[in-house]
This record gives C-alpha cells, structure tokens and sequence, in this order.
C-alpha cells in the first residue's frame, strides 16, 4: 500500500520562522552576546616598557630561545608582571615594537601593539635585526590577552 507524503502544515512551518526572527534578532539586534560586557575597558594600567638588561635572568634567558621566531608571552615574578612581544627576525635595522594600549576588562588583560619600520630615508643597515617589547606591569592573576 503506499502512502502519500504531505508537506508540513502552515503551522509548523510559523513556528520555525517565528524562532528564526527570535534568534536573528537576539544576536543582531539585542546583543544576546555576554561577552561584550567581559570584553570592555574597566581601566587603562600603569606600565613601564624596560630593556633586557632589566628583567630577570630567567625571562631573559627565553627571550634569548625565542627570538627566531615571533612570540608572545607573560612572566610574573609574584610581584610584578612582564608582557613580551617578539617580532622575529626583521631584515635591517629601525623595527620597534609600541604600546597602543593596556588594559583591564573584567576577565583579562589586553595589549594592543604595533610593529613599527624603519622611516623612509632612514639607513636601516644589512644586519638582521630582533625587535622585542617588555612591558612591566603589577601582577594581575587575569590572562593577557594579545591584540
């Protein structure tokens, strides 16, 4: 015996578009996000950016193991926090690493950096070079999060 197939009612077919308008309009329109609020500046943090002749022994004997290659990481000594940003090599001279900002959100620390080039015109030598940043900041128990 066969049987035919019959398409879904109107009523079903509401339903499923009513919670389709739910959902698009709880994250496009209502920000149904919970980690927007998490993300937000709750202040801007004091820093001080030091050289390796300045840090540790041990931070800097990393740095000196990472340096091939781009890296980033986080070194707390209990009392302050060192936030490194390595670049790798770069051809020539005139790279350096800046803070665009550092911060505080309710579940993190952020850092936003640039690599910064030589300036036109300026001679940047043949030497390869290995622009790093360190960032001394107060210890925070809170992960760093690399912008």
């Amino acid at each position: 015996m066969l049987r035919k197939w019959k398409r879904p009612g109107k009523r079903v077919l509401s339903v499923f578009g009513i919670l389709a308008v739910l959902v698009a309009g709880c994250i496009g329109f209502t920000g149904c996000h919970g980690d927007e609020e998490e993300d937000a500046k709750v202040q801007d943090l004091e820093f001080t950016v030091v050289g390796e002749n300045e840090i540790p022994t041990a931070l800097a004997e990393l740095i000196g193991k990472k340096r091939e290659k781009p890296f980033k990481l986080t070194y707390a000594d209990g009392q302050d926090m060192y936030i490194v940003i390595g670049e790798g090599p770069q051809a020539g001279g005139g790279y350096s690493v800046v803070v665009k900002e550092l911060y505080q959100t309710n579940n993190s620390v952020v850092i936003r950096t640039e690599l910064l080039g030589p300036e036109k015109g300026e001679a940047s030598g043949t030497d390869t070079s290995y622009p790093v940043l360190i960032v001394k900041t107060a210890f925070m128990e809170e992960p760093v999060v690399f912008q």
